[in-house]
């Protein structure tokens, strides 16, 4: 047996960790995982009942409902509640506390500026 086929075979069959920085990284976890598409599907099962229960016509209204409701937008320096996202969505009762937009440090200049395709 030539040494390249049993380098192959140790690098096989001893696992090999690699160092994990966590000042870089944070601990790796499930949560921060599912919690990335949760309104993804979280979406997508909202439709799926509703096409079983009403129709297909139903999901499809909505959907253009929500596309509708995306496009409108304020300048980007004014924060905006997407107050009929959260009322299409069912969330408008929900009170986020901790991301507060009005406690955000924005130069509005710079952001009309950018908006407008000045920078």
């Amino acid at each position: 047996m030539n040494s390249m086929g049993l380098g192959l075979q140790l690098k096989d069959s001893i696992p090999v960790t690699e160092h994990h920085d966590l000042l870089w990284k944070a601990f790796s976890c499930v949560k921060n995982e599912l919690l990335k598409k949760f309104q993804l599907n979280q979406d997508k099962m909202n439709f799926s009942t509703l096409r079983n229960i009403q129709g297909l016509f139903a999901p499809l209204k909505l959907q253009m409902e929500f596309k509708a409701v995306q496009q409108v937008q304020r300048l980007p320096f004014l924060s905006s509640s997407n107050l009929s996202l959260g009322i299409l969505r069912g969330s408008d009762d929900t009170i986020d506390i901790l991301n507060d937009p009005s406690q955000s440090e924005v130069e509005y200049k710079v952001m009309v500026e950018y908006k407008l395709g000045f920078l």
